[in-house]
Formats: structure tokens, C-alpha cells, sequence
């Protein structure tokens, strides 16, 4: 019997099987999709069912001889790519390219890199998941067909080089969506009081005021709580109520790839983008002292399921490590969402006998918080739950109601494990010996003003919350759609929240306009259950792209018969005139952004910057002109006031000298490939220093740093902060 060829998608993936199959097979990587769809021509035969036209992905060409060559003197092929729609998808290239050199091909599936479970896999090979290769070419062709059609209407109207996408598009509508929110929030007065009240043991609770005339507590302003505060002040208290029940916390499912993302930005403070590269690592494969091996199961799922023998090892693993009590009497069982499909399980460690010590060595810093952030998950969501007992007291002045509650843990069950943030809020005291009739006596009253807050805006973590929520998008498209949203500058970070940028709002404001049934949360929603149908076989892929299509085009060519219309609603007026030839100046997009020009276009070609150039106490080099400053693609600049006749330009210094050690340059301000704007030395390449927080030239007061770092966050507002010691200091206290 001769050798049998296993092709998988990475090179570190054939490494890890490599080692568990051995001689009898040889293992190679297709490195992703070998075909994709033209880049020059939408390739898509609309008339034909759809049909994509894919070819050769370039680069491949010479892989793909190789799987041929390798093919043709194996005795059996198996095409072992992700267990995913995409995975099924290169499964049929691969097999389409290969099976003139081996017609025996098969396709395997595992959801866990061990040796046992690829084994298995190739004993239990099965024939390639045609619906669900429909399922993704639906899909593709939905993407393309979308994007082809829609990005020259942007062009059009906008400028040339913007993009949109079917699904992005909804992301990016529900960010600008939520900033329109926060703009139009007017905050609200309101006013809380609270009392310290002391039992006749001299103890001392504090007590909140809930209700006034039996009526939910309602204090609107200062004159109001001034009248409320007197009239407390000359009542009587005494408790009217005591309860005690005990309440249960159950433990958290084990992780999806939406539950696993959330947490991840969350806990960790890590992009979508970073959580599902380390967390490819750990599925792929790390180098331990027993070999190569994968450390977690595949981590792009939307089931809570888990096999019977995984449930049976974390039981064995914590009545070994935790205790008899913390093992639930029967195994913790876990309801999918109704749109959840069963083909994986949820997201594991592929062995409890690997646990975070043991491996951590082995591991990255990243690698390592990752992983143990899934063992911990999967671990406590066997386990028993959290039992507390939670006392409430209520005190009566008058016609006023207070009420203290306060909870004791009496079992931490799954919390001895999985901590729970809600856990460290501060809780109420309550006396032992209180108990209802008792007396009680004012002791102190705090009367305290709020104001209401408009709601949050988006991080990574509470988008991917909301668009799992809404249907939209599958799980392990999430960190793909925020990272193309953040490279096409349609949005951009601000501390950890996700802000839109005018560009994006721009974008959003066309698209949803003039494509309303396509950019909205109800139909994309429905979209993907469509999909989900096609993979069951329960829809025909051509019949659901036609559905979409024919309403989609007409709307792609009513709004192309507009788009000197909307062109012109984006221009804004200046009420200035163009110097050259007098025609009134607007405001237009470009490709870097806004600027001023002429409406006389294209007999006049004059344009401006949006903003007036700043005057700069510097003198050009070259030849002795004032230098201005300016605003370009790559961030701020001093050009020469002489240009077109003297284009000399330099970089934006800060006033801070490099700290590196022996380096002579300055800092100056850059923007990213992104947008984002850093600094970094203007000795580069020669010396590469950078940071995304601007350093001012401050020494710390703790340590003698030479600099410190301006910072901003909701809490804190702005404050400095020591990139060395991590000292703080507010700005107030800096002035």
C-alpha cells in the first residue's frame, strides 16, 4: 500500500498532523482559498444561475502543481481543510484541480487537532458538503454582486476608490446610528438621596430613598430635594420590612465565537482581529515537549454543545481539584440560540491535561491569556452554581420608603473558578440583628445630583454582542468586518470605543439612502438565515440570489440616474469665490479627505485646502520663506509658504527630543497606514521609536522619566501618564 496524501489550508497545521499520522501519509498545505473571483471584472454570470467564474489565485499555480504531482502517486487523497462553509469551499477546488491525477479522494472533518481526533477522521471520511458549498458560494456572489454594483455608484459620488459591503455597511450604519444617539441626547436632572441610619446597637447602614407616596422615586431638581430633605429631617424611621431568600447564579455556557470575542475584547483589552489570530495558533498547533499539538477546538462556532467525553473529563477534573460539591449532580446542559447551527462543538481545551501552568512556558504572553480564558470558561460551565444569600431591608419615614440590600456568598460554586465581574461591586451591610418594627435614627442625609447619560458608544466587544444578537453576520466574520471597517478610515478607535469617522457617516448617509432595503438590519438578518437554509438543503441557491438580485439592480439603476443630484446635495456651500475665475467654491470629497473647490470645474481647476494653513515661528531651508503647516494623507507637515516655486517640506516636530539612548532626532507627528495618528522619531528608519500616546516633555516626578504620555479616557478625562513607572497625574494638578 502506498502513501496517502492529507492536504489542509496552513503549513502549521500540516505540521501538527504530520506528527500524528507519520510515515504512511504526507502531509501538505493548499495556504488558503487556490481560487478566487477575478479582481478586474466582477465575475459573476448573472444570466447563467449565478454562476461565479473563479480562477487561480496568483501564486498558486505552482502549489497546485505540486498537490497534483503529490496526488498522482498517492494511493488516497483527503482534502482535510476547516470544518467551515469556507473550508468545504477550497475542498471543492482542491478536488476539482486534482481529481484527473487521483479520482480516489475523500474529505475529512475534525473540530479538534489531536491525534485521536484526526484518526478518527480519516477512518470516518465521508463525500464533500455540496449545500454547503452552495451555501458559501451564495454568499460570495451576494458579496460580489453588491460590491461591484454599489462602490462605482460611491465613486460617482463621492470619489473614486471607496467600497462598500453588503454587510460592513450594517456595522457601519449601526455605529453612525449610535452616534446620532449620543448627538441628540439632552441629559435629564435627577437627584438620589441617601441616609445613614443607626439601629439601637449603634450600627450604621446606609439606606437609599426608592419611593415617595408609594410612587418610584422621582427628584427632578435641587428645589425639589431641598423640600424632601426637610421633611425627612423631622420624621421618625423604623424598619417595615426584612426578607431573606437565597438566590442562585448559574455558571456561563461554555464560549461561542461571539461569547468568546466579547469576553476576550473585554477581559483581556485585545482586538477581534488579535483574539482570532492567537486563538487560530492555539487550534492549529504548539510546540510542547510530547510534539506538536492543538491546544483548543475550532473556534469558529455558534453551538454550546459539548461531546460526552470532554463533559465527563472537566467532572473527573474538578471533583479532583475542587471538591465533590462543586460537581453538579447531573451535567450541566446548555440550549443553543434557535439560528445556531450544531456542526461544532463549543470552544475547548482539547485536554484538561494540558492545563495553563503546564503549557505556559510554551505559550506567548497573549497566547497564554487567551487559553486560559477558554479553559477557565469551559471548566466552570460544569460546574455547580453560585449560591448567595441576599437580606432586604426596608425603613418607613412617613410617606418616604427606603430600602438597603445586601448579598453574602454562601457557596461560590463556578465562582470559585470563573470570577464575575458584577461580583465587585460594592454591597450594602447590613446589622445581623435587625429585624422589622425596630427603630432606627437619622443620622445623616446625602442628597446627590446625577445627570442621565447617553447611551454608550460601540466597542469591539458590545458591537459583536449586537450583531450576533441582531442575525447579522456569522460569528467568524466579526473580526473580519470591524478590521475592514477601520482599514477603509470609514471608522476609528478612540480609547477602546469605535467612533465613525466623516468619511464613514458620509458613506452610511448614501448608501442607506439610496439602497434602504438592502443596507438594513432586517433583511441582512434574513439573509443569513437564507444561507443557513441553503446549507440544510431546505433553499435553492438560485432561486434565493435571484430574489435578492432583481429588486437590488433597479435600485442600483434608479439611483444611478440621481448621482449628479446627490453628488451635488454632499458639496457645501463656502460663500467664497474662486480667485482665478470668480465662480462660487464648495466643499468636496477627495481622496484625502474634504477640500475647497472651484464649481467651475474642469475649465477651472483650482482647489484649496478645507483649512487655512498655520503660520509656524520656523524658516524654510531652502529658500528662507516662512514655513505654514498642513494637513496631508500622512498627518500634519510644514511645507514652504513658496509653493508650487519651492516645494520643501519637513516633518511636524512636538518639542520632544527622542528618548532613545545616543539618538539626536525630535519626535514628530505621523498618521497611519489607518488614519491614526502617532509619533515617532524623525530619524526613522535609522531609529524606530514610536508611540500612539503624544509624549510631552515632562519629566516624572516618580522615577525621572524624560517624558510622559498625554492620555484620555471616559473616567479619567485627561491625564498624563508615565510610559515607565505607569505614575498618573491628572491635568488639573499639571496646571
Amino acid at each position: 500500500m502506498g502513501k496517502s496524501l492529507v492536504i489542509v489550508e496552513s503549513d502549521a497545521k500540516s505540521k501538527t498532523i504530520n506528527r500524528f499520522l507519520g510515515k504512511e501519509y504526507v502531509v501538505r498545505a493548499s495556504v488558503g482559498h487556490i481560487k478566487n473571483l477575478p479582481k478586474n471584472r466582477i465575475g459573476v454570470d448573472v444570466e447563467n444561475g449565478f454562476e461565479p467564474e473563479y480562477i487561480t489565485i496568483r501564486g498558486r499555480g505552482k502549489i497546485l502543481k505540486d498537490l497534483k504531482s503529490l496526488a498522482a502517486s498517492s494511493d488516497t487523497v483527503f482534502i482535510a481543510t476547516d470544518p467551515d462553509r469556507e473550508g468545504e469551499a477550497i475542498a471543492l477546488h482542491l478536488f476539482e484541480e486534482i481529481q484527473k491525477s487521483n479520482a480516489k479522494i475523500k474529505r475529512v472533518s475534525f473540530n479538534e487537532i489531536t491525534e485521536k481526533a484526526v484518526r478518527d477522521a480519516i477512518v470516518q471520511a465521508h463525500e464533500i458538503d455540496l449545500p454547503r458549498v452552495e451555501a458559501q458560494k451564495a454568499r460570495r456572489v451576494m458579496d460580489r454582486l453588491v460590491g461591484y454594483e454599489v462602490s462605482p455608484f460611491l465613486w460617482k459620488t463621492i470619489y473614486r476608490g471607496l467600497s462598500a459591503g453588503r454587510v460592513q455597511s450594517v456595522a457601519l450604519r449601526l455605529i453612525c446610528e449610535r452616534e446620532d444617539e449620543i448627538t441628540a441626547f439632552t441629559a435629564r436632572e435627577y437627584w438620589t438621596v441617601e441616609a445613614d441610619l443607626e439601629t439601637g446597637s449603634k450600627e450604621i447602614f446606609r439606606s437609599r430613598l426608592v419611593k415617595i407616596n408609594q410612587k418610584e422615586c422621582d427628584i427632578p431638581d435641587e428645589k425639589s430635594v431641598k423640600g424632601h430633605v426637610a421633611a425627612l429631617k423631622t420624621l421618625g424611621y423604623q424598619v417595615s420590612d426584612k426578607t431573606s431568600k437565597t438566590v442562585e447564579r448559574k455558571p456561563y455556557p461554555p464560549y461561542t465565537t461571539s461569547t468568546f470575542q466579547q469576553d476576550a475584547s473585554r477581559r483581556l483589552n485585545m482586538t477581534t482581529k488579535q483574539i482570532m489570530a492567537l486563538a487560530q495558533q492555539l487550534y492549529e498547533g504548539v510546540d510542547l515537549p510530547e510534539g506538536r499539538v492543538g491546544l483548543i477546538t475550532y473556534m469558529r462556532t455558534d453551538s454550546t454543545r459539548l461531546s460526552q467525553s470532554a463533559v465527563e473529563e472537566a467532572r473527573q477534573y474538578i471533583g479532583d481539584n475542587y471538591g465533590l460539591e462543586y460537581v453538579p449532580q447531573k451535567p450541566n446542559f446548555y440550549k443553543n440560540k434557535k439560528s445556531a447551527q450544531d456542526a461544532h462543538e463549543a470552544i475547548r481545551p482539547t485536554s484538561l491535561k494540558r492545563s495553563p501552568k503546564e503549557v505556559a512556558s510554551f505559550l506567548n504572553k497573549n497566547q497564554l491569556r487567551l487559553y486560559e480564558l477558554i479553559w477557565i470558561r469551559f471548566l466552570a460551565s460544569q460546574m455547580t452554581p453560585a449560591k448567595m444569600e441576599q437580606v432586604t431591608v426596608e425603613v418607613t419615614a412617613g410617606n418616604y420608603l427606603f430600602r438597603t440590600t445586601g448579598t453574602t456568598v454562601k457557596f461560590r460554586g463556578f465562582m470559585q473558578l470563573y470570577a464575575v465581574e458584577a461580583e465587585n461591586d460594592e454591597n450594602a451591610k447590613i446589622p445581623q440583628k435587625i429585624k422589622k418594627g425596630d427603630a432606627v435614627e437619622l443620622k445623616k442625609l446625602d442628597p446627590e445630583q446625577h445627570f442621565t447619560k447617553p447611551p454608550a458608544r460601540y466597542n469591539e466587544s458590545s458591537l459583536v454582542k449586537e450583531l450576533d444578537n441582531l442575525g447579522i453576520g456569522r460569528p467568524s466574520t466579526y473580526a473580519l468586518i470591524i478590521s475592514t471597517l477601520l482599514d477603509r478610515n470609514y471608522v476609528e478607535r478612540e480609547s477602546r470605543s469605535l467612533l465613525p469617522t466623516d468619511l464613514g457617516k458620509t458613506v452610511k448617509g448614501v448608501v442607506v439612502n439610496q439602497f434602504p432595503e438592502i443596507f438594513n438590519v432586517g433583511f441582512t438578518a434574513q439573509m443569513e438565515t437564507e444561507l443557513d437554509d441553503i446549507e440544510t438543503g431546505e433553499k435553492d441557491r438560485v432561486r434565493v440570489l435571484n430574489d435578492f438580485y432583481i429588486p437590488f439592480q433597479k435600485s442600483v439603476h434608479h439611483a444611478m440616474e440621481k448621482k449628479e443630484e446627490i453628488k451635488e446635495s454632499l458639496q457645501e456651500e463656502t460663500n467664497e469665490k474662486c480667485p482665478k475665475c470668480g465662480k462660487d467654491l464648495v466643499v468636496k470629497w477627495g481622496r484625502n479627505g474634504k477640500f475647497i473647490a472651484c464649481t467651475g470645474y474642469p475649465d477651472c481647476r483650482h482647489t484649496q485646502p478645507l483649512e487655512e494653513p498655520e503660520p509656524v515661528n520656523e524658516i524654510c531651508a531652502e529658500c528662507g520663506s516662512p514655513m505654514i503647516l498642513k494637513t496631508g494623507r500622512f498627518g500634519r507637515f510644514l511645507a514652504c509658504s513658496r509653493y508650487p516655486e519651492c516645494k520643501s517640506t519637513k516633518a511636524f516636530s512636538i518639542g520632544v527630543k527622542c528618548p532613545q539612548p545616543d539618538c539626536k532626532g525630535s519626535l514628530v507627528e505621523k498618521r497611519s497606514r489607518r488614519g491614526k495618528i502617532f509619533y515617532g522619531c524623525s530619524e526613522y528608519p535609522n531609529c524606530k521609536f514610536a508611540s500612539w500616546y503624544k509624549p510631552v516633555a515632562q519629566t516624572c516626578e516618580k522615577c525621572n522619566h524624560p517624558y510622559m504620555e498625554l492620555r484620555q479616557s471616559q473616567k479619567k478625562g485627561t491625564y498624563m501618564k508615565c510610559p515607565n513607572c505607569k505614575a498618573e497625574i491628572s491635568e488639573e494638578s499639571n496646571d
